[in-house]
């Protein structure tokens, strides 16, 4: 997924009235406002009463569901092999974006979380926040090393505290 690519995918989503945060590897590279290695797709944080609009906005761009996702999470792929992976939260009456884990738990977010701003090709787009990113990184799978490198790079820019599992070995 190349840095128009991105560019092109949030600009479609706004345009159909979506709003979107880039997580993942896009989102640290953003966030740092340079593109530090490839990326092959493109992760999304969007609420889950935009799913019907993003289906219908990414579908017009032939992107099609990979079989195998889930009500709140599914990667879209299109004929170019291009892969736009949207994970859908809600927003409580805090103002907390609240993820619903596979195992039916809730994994609330606080609306710093979302005051991310990052830059690609110059655009300024929003991110999930450096904090945030660590947090998301730590769970679920064992980092490999361009996942040690990412958190590595947002600890040195913005001072983030890594637990243990994401910091590289001395």
């Amino acid at each position: 997924m190349d840095p128009e690519a991105v560019l092109e995918v949030v600009q479609l989503l706004e345009a159909a009235g979506v709003t979107c945060w880039l997580d993942g590897g896009w989102g640290v590279d953003a966030l740092l406002g340079e593109q530090s290695r490839p990326h092959r797709d493109l992760d999304l944080i969007v609420r889950a009463a935009d799913l019907g609009r993003i289906r219908s906005a990414l579908g017009a761009r032939g992107f099609a569901p990979r079989p195998g996702g889930s009500e709140r999470n599914a990667v879209f792929l299109d004929p170019a092999g291009r892969a736009v992976d949207v994970h859908a939260i809600d927003f409580d009456s805090r103002g907390y974006g609240v993820f619903r884990l596979p195992d039916g738990r809730r994994w609330p977010f606080p609306p710093s979380a979302f005051a991310g701003v990052g830059r690609v090709l110059g655009h300024e787009l929003r991110c999930l926040s450096a904090e945030a990113q660590v947090q998301c990184h730590g769970q679920g799978y064992a980092p490999l090393e361009k996942d040690l490198a990412d958190m590595q790079r947002l600890q040195e820019r913005f001072g983030v505290v890594l637990p243990l599992a994401l910091c590289r070995p001395l």
